[in-house]
């Protein structure tokens, strides 16, 4: 019995392992284009923002990005890429693990802030879950990665940890 459950706890925690570290290459690629040309921050970042802006941000995160992020476009394109590249660098090697899940987390609901009226106001309420699957199952996984403590399998986080 004892060894079934080792055997499935180490199932577990391959999977989990498996999917921060995919995660994290999908992030280290996010961020790397983002940062190495600057097309995004200049070009990219604020045709986003301007979308946002008009019609598929949440009413009041809008005006938090129409006062805060629109007077400053190249900085937090920039800022996006950085933030995006360091929590895909933390997911790759299992380092810093949980407080760059919460950070992974918190850019998600920015996200999910930004589009959620995408599909319209008229649209069903299914609609607006729908458009949301890029980033509302990146959400769970950023909070699964906390709760699992996944840095520990397979990353640096458990190998610090295995020393002492």
């Amino acid at each position: 019995m004892r060894r079934a459950a080792n055997s499935q706890a180490m199932l577990v925690g391959v999977a989990i392992a498996f999917a921060r570290v995919a995660t994290g290459l999908m992030f280290v690629l996010f961020g790397e284009y983002k940062l190495v040309s600057g097309q995004f921050a200049y070009e990219g970042f604020p045709k986003y923002l301007a979308g946002y802006i008009q019609h598929d941000a949440v009413r009041w995160y809008a005006a938090v990005l129409q006062s805060v992020v629109a007077p400053h476009p190249v900085p937090f394109g920039y800022a996006v890429g950085v933030i995006e590249l360091l929590i895909g660098l933390a997911m790759l090697l299992g380092w810093w693990v949980r407080p760059m899940s919460v950070v992974g987390a918190l850019f998600m609901v920015n996200m999910v802030l930004c589009t959620w009226w995408a599909p319209g106001p008229s649209a069903p309420v299914w609609q607006y879950f729908g458009a949301e699957l890029e980033h509302i199952p990146l959400l769970l996984l950023f909070l699964i990665f906390f709760a699992s403590d996944a840095g520990t399998f397979w990353g640096v986080d458990g190998f610090g940890r295995r020393r002492m």
